[in-house]
């Protein structure tokens, strides 16, 4: 072999052997990049959360509005725009559920879902259940989109954690258009006098 050709020879393996190392540094320079910037995905963060529960009523568990609607569940909208819950379910872990029939909760708003009956308002919802839902010492509760996607959820007792039971404030959000409609979802042990749904 001339001096020539081994010269060209060694220049093309030089020329490849530093192809590679740059290819090289530049996908571990990509694997370096934080997640968003390398161009993956984050995980997507709820609009709605479900930021404390009551599952144990304060007192004796008796069926008066009063004690019922001391069993509340509480979501907020972590965003500065308002989210359509229509069509939303909040489920136990045996398969009780309150559907949302329309109802927007305002941007950073706030608002309880009570057990028992009362006056719906933008900050509160109730049930209208004569009978105490969410166990007292366990349980896991549910926050689904109107397609069934998970959301949110709580859990509580053996293996779980309570919600903080903070209060509302004085900006809990504002819905607007809170009428239920006729149908508003409960689950199978939600027995209502006076067929109200």
């Amino acid at each position: 072999m001339s001096a020539s050709v081994f010269a060209y020879a060694r220049s093309v393996s030089a020329r490849r052997l530093a192809a590679a190392a740059l290819a090289a540094g530049a996908v571990v320079g990509v694997a370096a990049l934080p997640a968003s910037a390398a161009g993956v995905a984050r995980p997507h963060q709820p609009q709605v959360k479900i930021t404390a529960v009551q599952a144990d009523s304060p007192g004796r568990d008796e069926r008066s509005d009063r004690s019922l609607n001391k069993e509340w569940v509480e979501l907020s909208n972590t965003t500065r725009q308002a989210v359509n819950l229509d069509g939303w379910t909040l489920r136990d872990n045996v398969g009780r559920t309150f559907v949302f029939h329309h109802y927007r909760l305002g941007g950073h708003g706030t608002v309880r879902i009570h057990t028992g009956q009362g006056r719906d308002t933008r900050t509160d919802l109730y049930q209208d259940r004569r009978n105490h839902v969410w166990d007292n010492d366990r349980g896991t509760i549910t926050l689904r989109d109107n397609r069934g996607r998970f959301i949110d959820d709580e859990s509580w007792g053996r293996n779980g954690h309570q919600g903080d039971n903070r209060g509302h404030g004085d900006n809990r959000g504002h819905g607007d258009n809170r009428g239920h409609g006729d149908n508003r979802g409960h689950g199978d042990d939600h027995r209502q006098g006076g067929n109200r749904h």
